[in-house]
């Protein structure tokens, strides 16, 4: 079962350089008291992957702020023009990837496979350095799995196992980036007894899940 941890002991359980695999999308469904966590922490050179950079004062925008963030792998940058300013002033490395692209590569990562091929991004920017196989006469990119050393994701509800249900489109990302971390820590709103939660409702399974923090 999970161990129970409170969010300051999650953030100490990241350590400096390290990947991390964060969910939500514009800041819905973000561990918000782990990253809040993580600020006041100021774990530095952290390398990010996400599918947004929130807010400026939302998400994971704040550790971008905090000037935590040494590389990022997203898909949107559009609303946190502090990301933007870094970036034009080479204070951190950006890699914008379709965010189909970048999820299904999270999701080979956790898959246990060594990537994906799509058409997305063949002629465009996003296929420099990348190779290009042909199957059946149309040219696919090699997109390699995204791991990460920790996913940090926020969950509605778990189980006193790990078992995770997800409220609305607080869903996005975070049932992805649970599988592709070799230490998952799930922030969730309330822990329930074993048998609570209803089976058909479970998207992440506790196999995933190694701690839990109560919001």
């Amino acid at each position: 079962m999970p161990k129970i941890i409170t969010a300051q002991e999650a953030a100490n359980l990241v350590k400096q350089g390290d990947k991390i695999l964060i969910g939500g999308f514009l800041a819905v469904g973000a561990p918000e008291s782990i990253i809040d966590a993580l600020v006041q922490k100021g774990t530095k050179d952290l390398k990010l992957v996400v599918i947004a950079s929130d807010y400026e004062d939302k998400g994971m925008g704040k550790l971008v702020v905090n000037k935590q963030v040494k590389a990022v792998q997203v898909s949107h940058l559009g609303t946190n023009k502090e990301i933007q300013r870094q970036m034009y002033a080479d204070e951190i490395k950006v890699e914008l990837i379709p965010q189909g692209s970048l999820l299904e590569r999270v999701r080979a990562a956790g898959s246990g496979l060594g990537g994906v091929l799509t058409p997305v991004g063949i002629g465009t920017l996003a296929a420099e350095g990348k190779q290009v196989i042909n199957v059946d006469g149309k040219d696919f990119l090699l997109e390699k799995a995204l791991h990460g050393d920790v996913a940090l994701i926020h969950a509605h509800k778990a189980d006193k196992q790990g078992n995770l249900i997800y409220r609305k489109t607080a869903r996005n990302s975070n049932p992805v980036m649970a599988t592709a971390g070799k230490i998952v820590i799930a922030e969730v709103d309330e822990i329930v007894e074993i048998g609570q939660l209803d089976p058909e409702r479970v998207v992440t399974p506790s196999i995933f899940v190694n701690y839990l923090v109560k919001k």
